[in-house]
């Protein structure tokens, strides 16, 4: 039964492909209410915790219900090929009946379609051969007989076009002319501009309107169906009030917002109004709390707040920030129109069953900064797609960061079926982007084009740009180091280089990829100022590589270290800022909860260096405590200013002498940058003020408003950490941003510069990147050119297996300076300042 290359379209790129189908049925289903229809697609999970099979795989329809299980028999031969990754996906779906199928039925029959990729092919093929379970694969007769979308696709036999049907749902909401609406008068009173005018008719629109949700028709006997699931139902589907609303940073997405939130707490008499249309008064509804959930994190808190304070009638709108000390009384909240909370509260509370915001229906939930929920295995993410909302607001500046598989838990979240459930997902939209098929990101384009909003500054309306914002100017600014710097950095970056040949192969580098990163991350801090970090080169790596850490407190200090000193850190599982921070006895570091999971499942191994792991072998980190939190003290104040540091003073000097009440924003990763930066930029007769990760929201609001005062007396510089102030805060009191060190993603930094250029910002803004000449921050500027490539070109067509292992190891070399001959991309002449 060996598969050819052209039985299931495998190429030579390591790509998972369809091996074919078996036949089976669907049992236990007299244990189920939930039903399904003739050749509908059905999701197979498995059960591992299944107390009475632990090989059980669990079917469920296109509304995520569980209507039985596979036989037995099969499970126990598909488990171990799905836990161990040699089968990539198993999507069934029941053949077509042409009778009615009996909704008292024990058992239904059902082809379970097998994905892998060429190496495991052989070895599935083999399991199931021994299992006596007969493998339909494209050279057999009855290949043809599948009701698979993805068979019919292939083989060109299909009843209907797949992407036809995603380019009429795409096209379908463009047709219709949405008026643009005015804010309520009474709630309201700044007027909004025209963007946000038209912004806040298609939100009332989406909300109330009263079609079927997209792919779904209804059929001449009065039932409905989906088009792509096969689904047959005699209710109608519910509404899918809410979608994407993914306009530019800078936009004004929170007023208009804001005014969705008054319109519907307070309904405007009369039909919707045009543009020009005069702004009448509102009444109550009268119809009980409405109450909006509005969920972001800590550092947007400002901007909303902000946004209330400047723009809505006092009193008009009843507001209660959920965060910190709060109440638990439900009926307490339902009391407010707008409701206030973050992520890592929904997070914490995710568990709690008395929980108030588990246990209210919300009238609307607004996901603020939403691509926080990118990774849709996180407990934050479990927390904000469990809410119960009759509306919902995705609302995010930059839907995708890094794959369109970041679209994912969004669509969860929507709950915008079948696309809420992960294997259709995957097989309609991921999986043909994966394998570079142009019929996924067209399906992706027509999809979003259904449910989301996304303009951009430059969007031209007629002749005249979307709103009036002042130009924006991007610079790099080359330092060269001094020769003691140079030389304690070319001394480490040659160790480094020499460490890293040592380890060899690609399997050995991933074995120490933390190890490899800490190392890049100290580089980086070289850059920036040598008291960063320690120049005892042994300090950055373990004598060796399984070195246990329990035997060694001072490493677990200096791994823990490692993580506070640099913002920039992620918890490589769920790929956000490590939560009660865990550190393996192979010196990993993870979240507390991602490594639990693992260890609970059938492959308890490090993620990083696949060693075997048990709880002995893991260790909570200490606390790194600075003694100079609060900038009071000044390490290093008796050694001369580093050459950034140098750089950084007199490009402030120049901008405070041309406008001396011009401010400006200095931003880094480092929160220990910060604070050495305070002492310099005071003597320097700069007033300044520092907002980071460690400050309460109390007193990040407080620097904030701090900043934006006028005066002579009034602050002129910021000190800001990438992770406080990068997302959701209004700096536009500023004129100039400093990215002090570069960022690896592109999109993070488009964030922390338009903090500044925004609606609100009156004068010219520049942007100036300090970038340290023959250095890893160089080689910086080129992955970002290479992660913008990826995005624009696919929306980050994300890689696999074999694949996805060689891009990693390729990106360490790159920032290593092991790979020579390429330019360093975005770093022309034209754009170039030199600082000597």
């Amino acid at each position: 039964m060996a598969a050819s290359s052209s039985s299931g379209g495998a190429g030579d790129d390591g790509e998972p492909y369809l091996l074919g189908f078996i036949v089976t049925k669907i049992v236990g289903m007299r244990y189920y209410s939930a039903r399904v229809a003739g050749r509908e697609s059905v999701g197979l999970f498995r059960e591992p915790l299944n107390t009475y099979d632990g090989n059980a795989i669990a079917v469920k329809n296109a509304r995520n219900e569980q209507v039985g299980h596979l036989p037995a028999p099969v499970a126990k031969v598909l488990a171990p090929l799905l836990d161990s990754q040699l089968l990539t996906a198993a999507h069934g779906i029941v053949p077509r009946s042409d009778s009615k199928i009996n909704r008292n039925a024990y058992s239904l029959p059902c082809q379970v379609h097998l994905f892998a990729g060429p190496d495991a092919a052989a070895v599935v093929e083999a399991a199931l051969e021994e299992a006596e379970l007969d493998l339909i694969h494209a050279d057999h007769p009855e290949f043809a007989l599948s009701q698979s979308a993805a068979v019919m696709e292939r083989t060109k036999k299909a009843d209907r076009d797949v992407d036809k049907l995603f380019s009429l749902v795409g096209g379908k909401e463009g047709k219709a002319r949405i008026l643009p609406m005015e804010a309520p008068g009474d709630v309201v009173l700044s007027e909004l501009f025209d963007h946000q005018k038209e912004a806040l008719g298609w939100l009332m629109h989406r909300e109330e309107s009263e079609d079927l949700p997209p792919f779904w028709q209804e059929t001449e006997d009065g039932r409905f169906e989906n088009v792509l699931t096969n689904q047959m139902t005699v209710e109608r589907p519910p509404l899918l009030k809410g979608g994407i609303f993914a306009d530019d940073m800078g936009l004004g997405k929170t007023l208009t917002l804001l005014s969705l939130i008054g319109r519907t707490k307070a309904r405007n008499v009369g039909v919707k109004k045009g543009k020009g249309a005069k702004r009448r008064k509102v009444e109550d509804t009268g119809e009980g709390p409405r109450p909006t959930l509005v969920v972001c994190p800590p550092s947007v808190f400002s901007s909303w707040v902000t946004q209330l304070e400047e723009h809505i009638e006092p009193g008009s709108l009843k507001v209660y920030m959920y965060h910190g000390e709060r109440t638990r009384d439900k009926k307490e909240l339902l009391k407010y129109d707008l409701i206030l909370t973050s992520y890592s509260i929904l997070g914490t509370e995710f568990e709690q069953e008395d929980s108030p915001v588990k246990q209210i229906e919300w009238f609307r939930v607004i996901l603020d900064e939403a691509h926080v929920i990118k990774n849709s295995t996180s407990r934050q993410t479990k927390a904000v797609i469990a809410l119960n909302a009759e509306r919902r607001w995705v609302v995010t500046g930059t839907p995708i960061q890094n794959s369109s598989l970041d679209l994912y838990p969004l669509m969860a979240f929507l709950r915008f079926q079948p696309f809420s459930i992960k294997s259709y997902w995957q097989s309609l939209i991921q999986r043909p982007l994966e394998n570079g098929n142009k019929t996924g990101l067209s399906r992706l384009q027509n999809l979003l084009g259904a449910i989301s909003l996304r303009r951009i500054k430059e969007t031209d309306i007629g002749t005249k740009s979307m709103i009036e914002l002042p130009p924006k100017t991007v610079l790099e600014c080359y330092i060269d180091l001094s020769a003691e710097e140079r030389e304690i950095y070319d001394q480490m970056e040659l160790q480094g280089k020499n460490k890293m040949q040592e380890f060899g192969g690609r399997d050995s580098i991933l074995r120490n990829y933390s190890t490899v990163l800490y190392f890049i991350l100290r580089l980086r801090q070289l850059c920036d100022d040598v008291s960063l970090c320690p120049l005892d080169m042994k300090s950055w790596f373990p004598s060796n590589s399984l070195e246990d850490v329990s035997k060694n407190p001072e490493l677990l200090k200096k791994l823990a270290s490692l993580v506070d000193d640099g913002d920039d850190f992620d918890c490589p599982i769920c790929l956000s800022p490590p939560t009660k921070i865990v550190i393996t006895s192979c010196t990993h570091i993870y979240c507390h909860t991602c490594i639990m999971k693992i260890l609970k499942s059938s492959s308890s191994r490090c993620p990083i260096c696949r060693c075997s792991l048990s709880k002995e072998d893991l260790f909570l980190a200490p606390e790194a405590n600075h003694s100079d939190e609060d900038g009071s003290g000044n390490p290093g104040s008796d050694k001369p200013l580093s050459s950034k540091v140098q750089a950084l003073l007199k490009l402030l000097k120049t901008s405070q002498n041309e406008d001396p009440l011009s401010k400006s924003v200095v931003f880094s990763q480092f929160k220990q940058m910060l604070i050495l930066l305070e002492a310099p930029l005071k003597n320097a007769g700069f007033n300044i003020l520092r907002l980071d990760g460690s400050m309460s929201m109390k007193k990040r609001l407080q620097v904030i408003k701090q900043f934006a005062h006028g005066g002579p007396d009034a602050p002129t510089v910021l000190l800001a950490s990438l992770k406080a102030a990068g997302a959701g805060v209004n700096l536009t009191a500023a004129s100039t941003v400093y990215l002090f060190d570069p960022w690896w993603n592109p999109g993070v930094e488009e964030q922390a510069m338009d903090r500044v250029h925004r609606i609100g910002q009156k004068k010219e803004v520049k942007v100036i990147r300090l970038i340290v000449k023959g250095s890893i921050e160089e080689r910086v500027l080129l992955l970002q050119e290479k992660k913008k490539r990826l995005i624009s070109s696919a929306f980050g067509k994300k890689k696999g297996g074999k694949e996805d292992k060689e891009m990693r190891v390729e990106e360490l070399r790159m920032m290593l300076g092991l790979d020579k001959g390429r330019p360093v991309a975005g770093c022309r002449p034209s754009e170039a300042c030199h600082v000597q």
